[in-house]
């Protein structure tokens, strides 16, 4: 059980991403021109509620999963959403991956397994057939669909403001997880007092906040490259965080993380000599949509 109502907390999350959307958007244009384009594009804002669903019912299941599996099997669970973000990705854009880039796929998904298997940690899995197993499958494939589907719709609106279409996918995320809210009867409840209280923790907040930049990060990533290097980048998280913690903590660097960085240096490598092509003039895009002249800006 956590401490905080965690509905509250990603409520918040979105709603911080919503606001600062809109702040990076005006500081770099302005409030007319946020106007205007918003009613231009507003299209565009029907095309993110299938991403927002996705969202949704990751953000849900996500607390579910941890509350149920140990984190070294659940971990090692999510890591199979790097070969399937490839698979989605080769369905959604009509791309066939070369057998080299599969193969930089998989080596990738063993390198992020073996860091998260530490020694002893096999015997510590928890696999056991059950709803909850089928549940952190759906999360996966609802990530990796999320994801794909996003990067697709931020490439079809490729002339339009990408912290526009942020405000798109806030709202309609606000919205989706109000219906839920609703749906479940504690949409008075979420923002009660007594729920409210716990999120003022330092940790709460910065769940937020940590949240809400991995948000906009996430959306700049897919906009200008693509999901299948967003896998990559989250991988390579694994190499810097073992060498600074040995750096600053003087934290051991174990055989299975060097097996881990030795793995993921090669699939980057494999992938960054014959990478996927992140151009956008192949999507489809609304032909009387109109951008200002400063719709690049960020």
């Amino acid at each position: 059980q956590y401490e905080y109502n965690t509905a509250t907390v990603v409520m918040l999350a979105e709603t911080a991403k919503l606001i600062t959307a809109i702040v990076i958007y005006v500081c770099n244009n302005s409030w007319a021109e946020f106007k205007v384009e918003m009613y231009q594009t507003r299209y565009l804002c029907a095309y993110y509620f299938v991403p927002v669903v996705l969202y949704c019912l990751y953000n849900n299941l996500q607390f579910t999963s941890l509350s149920r599996f140990d984190p070294t099997s659940y971990f090692v669970l999510m890591q199979f959403r790097v070969v399937l973000t490839g698979l989605l990705y080769q369905i959604l854009f009509k791309k066939q991956l070369t057998r080299i880039q599969w193969l930089s796929l998989i080596l990738l998904t063993l390198g992020c397994i073996v860091q998260q298997l530490q020694e002893n940690d096999i015997g510590k899995l928890s696999l056991d057939v059950n709803i909850y197993l089928g549940l952190i499958f759906l999360q996966v494939m609802s990530s990796c669909a999320a994801g794909v589907c996003t990067e697709y719709i931020l490439k079809m609106g490729s002339q339009t403001n990408v912290m526009v279409q942020n405000v798109y996918l806030y709202l309609n995320s606000i919205f989706c997880s109000l219906f839920l809210l609703t749906w479940n009867g504690q949409v008075y409840d979420f923002l009660s007092v007594e729920n409210l209280k716990p999120v003022l923790q330092f940790k709460v907040i910065y769940i937020i906040v940590n949240t809400t930049c991995m948000g906009i990060c996430v959306s700049l990533f897919l906009r200008y490259l693509n999901s299948i290097l967003k896998s990559f980048a989250s991988a390579l998280e694994i190499v810097f965080t073992a060498i600074l913690a040995y750096v600053i903590f003087g934290v051991p660097i174990g055989f299975n993380t060097i097996l881990s960085i030795f793995l993921i240096f090669v699939a980057t490598y494999l992938y960054s000599a014959n990478p996927v092509n992140s151009t956008t003039n192949q999507l489809p895009s609304r032909e009387n949509s109109r951008t200002l002249s400063s719709s690049d800006k960020v």
